[in-house]
């Protein structure tokens, strides 16, 4: 016997803010999730799979038509056309929906009650499965707690969307105790709620979040998909299969000995090279970080602008859907001695003797930044359409790591204005 265990689909999940990036493959980016579950109907055709487990959130609150819910019900029937049968649990995404409730589903479909746990018997598969569904946004009780003991004899499934003991990142929804999920005597335990994948206990019970199929923001990197599960004469044996159709990814470049923007340019092509052939295919969505200390420092500083764009250049010229780059950041340092620097006389001393004490005084540099850019950066915010300020990860101001690497970054531009002209 097999079954797939999958959550948190998002199907049509609205990835808002995109149109802001110059170039975004845009098209490739909002069709992901629905491209992800179709991998997953191919996944459970190809391994002939018995059954196929969503621990909720397959939709992403209320779609903005019905042609969403249309898309899951019509992958769904080539799952029936194969015999393959589907249970799943709503999570808190899901039971915010007024649309989801309303949809049809095919008889091959069962969805866990929220009133109540529920065990349905799939007596052909030797499989019962335990769950009970949200029934609004927010679930604060252990529903865990009142799930059913073990049915002897059948190899026995937990199906729940929650945050278990709390995981960074995620609302406490649905909270409940490894100890809890033991103490039922199942063989599995299939979560969701969680977005990066995890394995929580390895032995029986396995217990094990997926994580979801499709990463939606450069906050979900790496491969994303599901847990194929073998049982055979009471053994188990999982795999994780990847579905993701644009993975995200960070992306560290060090530079440090490079001497000029060229060889900038090859070194980020070599490495996102390397990233596409591990991505077998599918569209990388990179937040890149050029990082070191060496004499780039003074040559980017002097035209970010302008090597950026090279840097996009260079993504685009590995192919058609091969690499995007959503970000870069410069983490640079000069090379220059400091301890000579601050002893000229000119400009230059007084400006690291400026940074100097910047550096060393915190709350002054966190006053000199409020008092510099919070009436600005509240002035074009306002000006941003609000699906972009919903979803822009926007400075802030009080924030002392920030504070520093903007600090960091006017320093590489000042001392390389200063020492071009020296």
């Amino acid at each position: 016997m097999k079954f797939l265990h999958c959550a948190d689909l998002h199907l049509d999940s609205p990835l808002l803010g995109l149109n802001r990036y110059e170039g975004a493959p845009v098209g490739e980016l909002r069709g992901a999730t629905r491209r992800s579950l179709h991998e997953l109907v191919q996944l459970a055709l190809r391994e002939n799979v018995g059954l196929v487990l969503i621990a909720g959130d397959l939709f992403d609150g209320d779609w903005p038509d019905f042609n969403t819910g249309l898309y899951f019900v019509g992958q769904m029937a080539r799952l029936r056309a194969a015999g393959i049968r589907v249970a799943l649990v709503r999570g808190n995404h899901d039971a915010e929906s007024r649309l989801t409730k309303s949809l049809p589903l095919p008889d091959h479909i069962h969805v866990f009650p929220s009133q109540a746990p529920e065990t349905r018997i799939y007596e052909d598969l030797g499989v019962a499965v335990h769950g009970q569904s949200f029934g609004n946004r927010t679930v604060d009780d252990d529903l865990a707690a009142g799930y059913p003991r073990a049915i002897p004899g059948a190899f026995n499934i937990g199906l729940l969307h929650t945050s278990l003991d709390g995981r960074p990142g995620h609302a406490a929804y649905a909270p409940t105790r490894l100890d809890v999920l033991r103490g039922k005597g199942y063989d599995y335990w299939a979560l969701g709620h969680v977005h990066r994948r995890e394995l929580v206990r390895e032995d029986e019970p396995r217990v094990v979040f997926p994580g979801n199929p499709q990463g939606r923001h450069a906050r979900e990197t790496g491969a994303k998909g599901c847990e194929l599960v073998t049982v055979e004469e009471g053994r188990m044996q999982t795999r994780f299969v990847a579905l993701d159709c644009v993975r995200w990814l960070h992306l560290e470049c060090p530079v440090g000995d490079l001497a000029n923007s060229d060889d900038l340019l090859e070194v980020v092509q070599k490495h996102l090279r390397a990233a596409a052939y591990q991505a077998e295919g599918r569209l990388l969505a990179v937040r890149l970080r050029i990082t070191g200390q060496g004499p780039l420092h003074g040559r980017i500083a002097a035209r970010r602008d302008a090597i950026e764009n090279e840097l996009r250049a260079v993504a685009l010229d590995l192919g058609p859907s091969t690499a995007w780059i959503e970000k870069i950041q410069f983490e640079l340092r000069p090379t220059f001695d400091r301890s000579q620097g601050v002893t000229r006389p000119d400009a230059l001393s007084e400006v690291l003797w400026l940074i100097e004490n910047l550096r060393a005084e915190p709350e002054e540099l966190r006053l000199l930044a409020k008092e510099a850019c919070s009436d600005l950066t509240t002035s074009l915010i306002s000006k941003l359409p609000a699906e972009v300020r919903a979803e822009a990860d926007f400075p802030a101001m009080d924030d002392p790591k920030m504070l520093e690497r903007l600090l960091v970054d006017a320093e590489g531009l000042l001392l390389a204005r200063l020492l071009e002209g020296a």
